[in-house]
C-alpha cells in the first residue's frame, strides 16, 4: 500500500531509534520528575508536533534545503543549539529551597510553555530533518504512486510510535520520582547533571556538520 515495503522492519527500526536517549528524552524526564506526568506528556506532545513539521517539510521537499544549503543548515543548527543551552541554564540554576525536606526549586511552567519547549527543541534541530530524508525513503518503492504520501504515512507511523514511547517515559519517570522521594540535595544535583548534559548536547549540535 502506498508503495511502502518492509513495514515491520521500519517499525522496529523506528522504535529502536526512539528509545535512544537525546535532548527530547532528557526534557521529558526532567519535567516529569519535577512537575509530574502531565508535564512530561505536554513535552511529549510538543516533541510530536515538532516531528510532524519535519515530516511534512521533508515530504514537500523543503528539508532538502538543509541538506544542500550550508547557510540554512548553520542558521537552524545555531538557533537549536542556543535554545538547548538556554534550557540548560535554567536547570543549572536550580537551587535547594529553604528547609531540608523540600525539593529543589525548578520553576514550574504552564503546560503550554512545556509544549512549546518540546516543539522548539525538535523543530530547531536540523539533524531531525536530515534523519527523515535519509531514513524514510529506504522504505519507499521506486514505483510508488505517490512518494510524498508514502513518506507522510511512514512519518506518521514513526511519530505515533515515538509519542507512545515518550508518554510511557513520562509516566514511568513521574511514578519513579514519587516512589523514590529523593533527598533534596540528590535531586538538586540530578537537575544540574541534566543541565550539564544539555550543555553537551547544545555544543554538540552547534559543532555538527552536514552529512
Amino acid at each position: 500500500m502506498f508503495g511502502i515495503h518492509d513495514l515491520p522492519l521500519f517499525i522496529i527500526s523506528g522504535l529502536l531509534l526512539n528509545i535512544m536517549p537525546g535532548p527530547d528524552s532528557l526534557l521529558i524526564m526532567t519535567r516529569s520528575a519535577t512537575q509530574g506526568w502531565r508535564a512530561g506528556v505536554a513535552a511529549s506532545l510538543g516533541i510530536g508536533a515538532g516531528t510532524m513539521v519535519h515530516i511534512f517539510a521533508a515530504a514537500l521537499g523543503l528539508s532538502a534545503v538543509l541538506s544542500t544549503s550550508a547557510t540554512a543548515f548553520t542558521v537552524v543548527k545555531l538557533a537549536g543549539a542556543a535554545y538547548i543551552l538556554y534550557m540548560a541554564v535554567g536547570l543549572l540554576r536550580s537551587r535547594k529551597a529553604s528547609g531540608e525536606t523540600r525539593a529543589p526549586v525548578l520553576a514550574a511552567l504552564p503546560y503550554r510553555k512545556i509544549f512549546a519547549q518540546g516543539f522548539l527543541t525538535n523543530v530547531l534541530n536540523p539533524k531531525v530533518a536530515l534523519f527523515f530524508l535519509a531514513f524514510v525513503p529506504q522504505f519507499i518503492a521506486l514505483e510508488a504512486p505517490s512518494k510524498a504520501m508514502a513518506f507522510i504515512v511512514l512519518g506518521c507511523i514513526f511519530n505515533v510510535n515515538g509519542m507512545l514511547w515518550c508518554c510511557g517515559l513520562a509516566l514511568t519517570t513521574a511514578k519513579a520520582s514519587e516512589r523514590l522521594k529523593l533527598n533534596p540535595s540528590v535531586s538538586l544535583w540530578l537537575n544540574r547533571a541534566t543541565g550539564g548534559l544539555f550543555v553537551w548536547l547544545g555544543v554538540k549540535l552547534a559543532l555538527s556538520k552536514q552529512t
